[in-house]
């Protein structure tokens, strides 16, 4: 039973909000592109490193809500393989900050039953990052709560390479030449096998784009663009963005059952006429 009592304040806007959503049709996997810390930094003119610190105080509340909420995944977008070409301190910064918040809050990933996994090409992370994700992976995993997902020197078409590779090593190897690789054999080789697709991708920061994230799995993601910058954006947006999910029609393809009728209803309709 979700806990509305640490979802927002008597009175406040989030409780206003989580009043408007229904609980029963919360999406299952939300993943979010998390964008806007440099310009963030910058329109307050500080280093753009400042804005990579403040963004994790909205990781911190986003993981906790999601928690609360009884999701069933999050995912984060945290450093892509194209992240690589920013300039090295940056990019020393934003491992350090990594390992900082792994350190200090995996007391309360424990204590909301969060279980930590992180995604992507994990062995070409300095070894130091590779022990403190290994170790918070560990200590997680018989958590039976919300999936926590990291996105680190992940690309989608990364991802893709990937699992053709696998799925080709693993065809050597057990020597199925006649395989027939359909869709869901396919899923089952990618970062994500055995999670659910997201239903929600959030971006922040008003950027029209998917920047290559979870290419194969957003296909029926619906898509909310909020122009909040990620080191703002708080438990009201994340409200505000399932709002706008539970607005929309989710077809994947097909059309509502009363359409269908209609449509049926209508080409009778226009054969018995032409008889």
């Amino acid at each position: 039973m979700i806990d509305l009592r640490k979802l927002a304040e008597p009175g406040s806007i989030e409780e206003s909000l989580l009043e408007k959503i229904d609980l029963n049709r919360l999406p299952r996997h939300i993943a979010v592109i998390m964008d806007g810390n440099g310009r963030w930094a910058k329109s307050r003119r500080l280093p753009r490193v400042e804005g990579h610190r403040a963004g994790i105080a909205s990781v911190r509340e986003i993981v906790e809500t999601a928690a609360r909420l009884e999701l069933g995944v999050i995912t984060l977008y945290a450093f892509s393989v194209e992240n690589w070409k920013r300039p090295r301190f940056e990019v020393a910064t934003l491992m350090m900050l990594l390992k900082e918040y792994l350190r200090k809050e995996l007391a309360t990933l424990m204590e909301n039953n969060i279980r930590f996994v992180p995604i992507g090409r994990i062995e070409g992370l300095d070894p130091s990052v590779q022990r403190e994700l290994r170790y918070a992976e560990e200590q997680t995993a018989k958590n039976t709560g919300l999936l926590f997902q990291i996105a680190l020197n992940y690309g989608g078409r990364a991802e893709i390479v990937d699992t053709v590779n696998r799925i080709m090593t693993t065809l050597r190897e057990k020597e199925m030449t006649d395989a027939v690789i359909d869709e869901a054999f396919f899923g089952d080789h990618l970062y994500t096998a055995n999670v659910d697709d997201p239903d929600l991708l959030i971006r922040t920061s008003g950027e029209l784009r998917v920047s290559n994230f979870l290419l194969w799995q957003i296909a029926y993601a619906e898509i909310h663009v909020t122009k909040v910058l990620w080191p703002d954006f708080r438990k009201q947006h994340l409200f505000e963005a399932i709002i706008d999910f539970q607005s929309r029609e989710r077809r994947y393809g097909g059309v509502e059952p009363g359409e269908q009728e209609m449509f049926v209803e209508q080409q009778s309709a226009e054969g018995d006429s032409e008889k």
